[in-house]
Formats: structure tokens, sequence, C-alpha cells
């Protein structure tokens, strides 16, 4: 999701938390006896709050996996849920008083710190990743979809090549199935193939220069479609790592968020109760 100004009013909304619960954090740390601290009404205000807003944060999660649930639009969902996180921070500080009393709190804090800072990681990818997908991937397609066009790409490519026609001599088609074979059939069966020339847009460019260069002119056609055909390959394998990113952050980001809103359950439980 890029961040531009339809994000104005929760990052302003979010803005305003902060202040507020700053000011009052401040009057409340310099009038509590022995300073401020978890267990106290005020802090622990800021405690219910801040996970208020983790649990919120956490709903994304199951609102994605119902988009039929009438409760709002899923771009509404996911700019509360970027500018809410980034509050969420000072209210839990200001909940801890700043100090990381016993272990439980501890772990709690750096695995919050671990999910906030992804967190920034993955909002900086959804905001450069659509421009990023768009200079680079003109062809962009639907993620899942990818292994089934890569094949329709192989099936399309041998079908040409099958097909060459009558205007060729036999001897020019059996070096052209043989050049297709050995240096353009195994990038399209296996494109991610370390040292695979195809893979490259300057040295598919020279290999195809020299194809131009030894195939007759009425094969020319023919070789064009598959050297399209090979850049729609080198594209969705742009479109497949650029992706990877964003998969290894959600491997990262979702396991860890999980873990702090269960854990925050726990430790609300005993901090109340004992």
């Amino acid at each position: 999701m890029r961040i531009d100004r339809t994000h104005r009013p929760w990052a302003i909304t979010a803005f305003i938390v902060v202040i507020v619960s700053l000011i009052g954090y401040l009057w409340y740390a310099s009038t509590q006896p022995g300073g401020p601290r978890g267990g106290t009404a005020i802090g622990l205000t800021f405690g219910i709050a801040g996970y208020a807003m983790m649990l919120f944060e956490g709903l994304l999660g199951a609102r994605k996996k119902v988009p039929v649930w009438r409760l709002g639009r899923m771009q509404t969902w996911m700019r509360g849920h970027i500018w809410l996180g980034l509050a969420t921070l000072p209210l839990i500080l200001f909940h801890a008083g700043f100090a990381f009393r016993g272990p439980l709190t501890a772990v709690l804090m750096w695995m919050f710190f671990a999910v906030y800072v992804s967190g920034i990681v993955g909002a900086i990818l959804q905001h450069y990743l659509p421009s990023l997908i768009t200079s680079r991937v003109p062809l962009e397609t639907i993620y899942e979809e990818i292994p089934h066009i890569r094949q329709q790409l192989r099936d399309e490519a041998d079908l040409l090549v099958e097909n060459l026609g009558d205007e060729a001599e036999h001897d020019d088609k059996v070096r052209f199935r043989e050049a297709y074979q050995s240096n353009i059939r195994p990038f399209l069966d296996a494109p991610q193939r370390a040292g695979a020339a195809l893979a490259d847009e300057q040295k598919s460019a020279l290999v195809f220069e020299s194809l131009f260069r030894t195939v007759p002119l009425v094969l020319h056609p023919v070789l064009t479609d598959i050297q399209s055909i090979c850049e729609e390959e080198r594209q969705l394998i742009r479109q497949r790592k650029i992706y990877h990113w964003l998969h290894v952050w959600l491997l990262v980001h979702v396991p860890l968020s999980i873990a702090l809103l269960v854990l925050g359950g726990v430790h609300a439980i005993v901090a109340l109760r004992y």
C-alpha cells in the first residue's frame, strides 16, 4: 500500500494520540511518588490502550481471511494498521515507565521492538514495491498464476518451433529447432538456473542478435516472437524476486506478532492477578 494523502486522517489521529499521551505521561511521571510504574491506574491505562491497539493490528489478519465481512474497506484497515501501529510504541513505553522489570517483561519488550521494526520495514516495502513492479515488470500478472503463465509461454514457444511453415528449407528448420533446444528451451524450463545467458537482458540480446544473423529471413518473425516470450519470462523472474522479499517479511512479522499478542495477554493476566 502506497502512503499518500489518503493516509492523512490516520496520521493526524496517531499524532494526536501520541501528543496527548506524552503530556499525560509527563504529568504522571512528575507527580507519581517512586516514579511511573505499569501497575498504577494511569500505567494500566497506557497498557490497556497499547494492547487494544495491538489487538486491532492483529485483527487485520482476520479481516483479510474473511473479505466478505462488512467491517469497513480493507484499505481503511491497512491505513489504521500502519499508523496506529506506529502510535503503539510510545504507549507501551509509557506503560512500562521506560523500564523492563522482570524476565517476561524484558522478553515482551524485545519482541515488541522486533515486531515494530519489522512493521516499519513492511510499510516501506509496500510503499515502494508497486512502483518498482510497474517500472521493472510492465507485464505484471497475479503472483499465484506465475507457474501457469510460465507453462503457457513454454507451450507457445514449442508450438511456434514445431509449426515453422513450408516457406523455410528443411535443413534451415532443423538447425533452427536445434538452436532452440540448445539455447532457448533450457531457459524456459529453468529460467533461474545459474549462468543462464537468457536470464540477463544484455546477454539475451547478444544471443538473439547472433541467431538473427544465422537464421534465414523467413524465420525471423518466429524468432522475434520467441524473443518476446523470453522477455516475458524474465519479467516473471523479476516479479517473483520482488514478491519474495514481501513473503520473507511476512514469515518474520506475522509469527512474531501472534506470539506478542499471546504473551501480552499472559502478561496482562499475571500482572492484574498477582
